[in-house]
């Protein structure tokens, strides 16, 4: 029986060192296609490091859209665990279908947030990533494991020195 993702990321998380690579090694969830309005964690190194003044490198991203050489996605991490949790509810009313299992995904965009207001609330998270520097596959979460994954504290989060 295949254990529950976020019952396996809630014990990762408190362990002491290694929790973000043990996530990335849960190989039944790794993947290299990106889907809009589902959830992933990944690493990243950004292209423009040296020049961001705070970057983090192991994301949860919603890609929210696709381009040629990558996509835009809320990373959830630039949230605290309250706007985290409200954004989460907030979004869920837009989803493909009325459960929240493996085949439900958001339909979000840039558009429909502006649109029902949200971009306010999500615009700390709305950061765009290049496909060419993601550095694992990704990691699906699935939907009835959202509202635990977006509280794990795996954010790495990188502070350039002024």
């Amino acid at each position: 029986m295949e254990e529950n993702l976020g019952e396996w990321l809630t014990a990762k998380a408190r362990t002491a060192t290694g929790y973000r690579n043990n996530i990335i090694g849960k190989a039944d969830r790794a993947t290299f296609t990106l889907t809009i309005g589902k959830m992933f964690f990944y690493w990243y190194d950004p292209k423009h490091k040296a020049t961001l003044p705070v970057y983090d490198r192991f994301p949860l991203v919603m890609p929210i859209e696709r381009y040629k050489d990558g996509w835009l996605g809320l990373n959830i991490h630039y949230l605290g665990v309250p706007a985290r949790t409200m954004l989460l509810d907030e979004l869920s009313k837009y989803r493909n279908n009325r459960y929240m299992d493996e085949r439900t995904k958001l339909i979000v965009s840039y558009d429909l947030l502006q649109r029902v207001k949200m971009v306010k609330m999500a615009s700390p998270a709305i950061k765009r990533y290049l496909t060419t520097h993601v550095r694992s596959p990704l990691v699906e979460v699935t939907p009835e494991e959202w509202p635990k994954a977006i509280k794990l504290p795996v954010a790495n989060f990188v502070y350039r020195n002024p």
